[in-house]
């Protein structure tokens, strides 16, 4: 199967205006690459029933499989049954399996099957269902010019679960090569892709062909996949992994094994492992290291408190921050983070504390403290320590890299490493 053509087409006007913005096919595209998959050719039509019938019998004819995602829901410019029916001069009848599942799924809601629900029911004589466990209409699969070809919703929730659980296998089923795909990921942070690139192909120069390097920039989480495509790459693969991590160090975050996790979940992950909690004192990310942490379940177990001290008044309130250490130094200083994590770390009972204070902008920088310098401080009571950095950019994304850095600096104390990570070189200022 890794050899097969496989080639994707969407409907839908909205796709076209501008009125949504196309995931599914990035969907697609990762779900089939997990399985060594990749998609040749991809086509984007509106809602044109002449057009669609014109694009299938065309796409049908050069590839082995042939996506079709959107035009199955129950309105009228909803065309994907009709058009591939079109397409294969056979006519529309009412599925029985389809027709079934509408009625299970009006009945649940307690809802009556309207005329309007029943055109979902009317597929291509002989298609096979696709079951669609979450939402009304049901997908089909058809073969035409020798090409399989998958009908799926444009409801990404259920597109995804019909990928994972029908169509993937079914492709998987099929697959005649020798040797499948593998891809290993790892999530990496505090490098950008490009440096990563380079600092990778300056070290390697004889990096194996066998095992293929992909990059894909993230926020904050960078991806970096190694693929392999032969027994001789697989065979290669731990030799080349154990040169990124000698490499790369503490710079990977973690080996993606399932669903990627950000890097509030690797933080409570380790909290959890460790017995220990973590508190937070923010001022110029605005509780968003807090919000980051308490938006996984579970967070409970291990953080133990946010302090959002934006004013002076505050931070001495609620943190116990020496009034003169403000009045001399600043609230955005070494001396008022240290006062700040310390607080926290009194206050609560938690053994992690991570403050930050900066200047996030537009306004409010001076020559000696610019817009986009942060001062955070971090670790446990014994260990506390402090950094100041420069990150230019809107606030927004200021304050974003700002909560990332705080996270991954617990993390590496966590860790308990001694290894400087790149931001801290790089971004450093004072």
């Amino acid at each position: 199967m890794t050899q097969s053509k496989v080639q994707l087409l969407l409907t839908g006007n909205e796709l076209l205006n501008g009125d949504i913005v196309d995931t599914n096919s990035a969907m697609i595209a990762r779900e089939l690459a997990e399985t060594g998959i990749e998609i040749k050719r991809k086509v984007t039509v509106s809602d044109d029933l002449s057009l669609l019938v014109s694009e299938i019998r065309q796409m049908s004819s050069m590839a082995d499989v042939l996506i079709i995602n959107g035009g199955l829901g129950p309105t009228s410019d909803d065309f994907t049954a009709q058009a591939l029916a079109q397409a294969m001069d056979l006519p529309q009848v009412q599925h029985e399996q389809a027709y079934e599942h509408l009625l299970a799924w009006c009945k649940q809601r307690g809802t009556e099957l309207t005329p309007a629900n029943l055109k979902q029911a009317l597929l291509p004589r002989g298609c096979d269902i696709i079951a669609n466990r979450i939402g009304s209409a049901v997908g089909f699969k058809v073969n035409f010019q020798r090409c399989d070809i998958y009908c799926t919703p444009g409801v990404p929730a259920e597109l995804k679960v019909m990928l994972k659980e029908q169509i993937l296998p079914a492709l998987a089923e099929k697959s005649t090569g020798k040797h499948k795909t593998r891809i290993t990921k790892f999530q990496v942070f505090g490098l950008g892709e490009s440096k990563l690139q380079q600092l990778i192909h300056d070290q390697f120069p004889d990096w194996p062909d066998s095992v293929e390097l992909g990059f894909r920039a993230g926020d904050p989480l960078l991806e970096l996949k190694l693929t392999t495509r032969t027994p001789a790459g697989e065979a290669e693969k731990p030799r080349c992994q154990a040169r990124l991590s000698a490499l790369l160090g503490q710079h990977i975050v973690a080996e993606i094994d399932g669903t990627p996790k950000s890097l509030a979940e690797h933080v409570l992950t380790r909290l959890i492992r460790k017995g220990q909690k973590l508190a937070t004192a923010e001022s110029c990310t605005g509780g968003l290291i807090a919000s980051l942490l308490t938006q996984i379940p579970g967070s409970s177990q291990a953080f133990e408190a946010g302090f959002v001290t934006y004013s002076n008044k505050m931070k001495t309130r609620m943190l116990g921050v020496d009034p003169q250490i403000l009045a001399s130094k600043g609230a955005v200083s070494r001396e008022t983070v240290l006062a700040m994590a310390k607080g926290a770390l009194e206050k609560s009972t938690a053994d992690y504390a991570v403050a930050v204070s900066g200047v996030a902008g537009p306004g409010g920088g001076s020559k000696e403290k610019p817009v986009g310098t942060v001062w955070l401080a971090w670790g446990t009571a014994k260990n506390l320590q402090s950094h100041c950095l420069l990150i230019p950019g809107s606030r927004l994304a200021f304050q974003r890299y700002v909560a990332a850095i705080a996270l991954d600096l617990i993390r590496r104390s966590l860790n308990e490493t001694e290894e400087i990570a790149n931001y801290l070189i790089e971004r450093s200022f004072k």
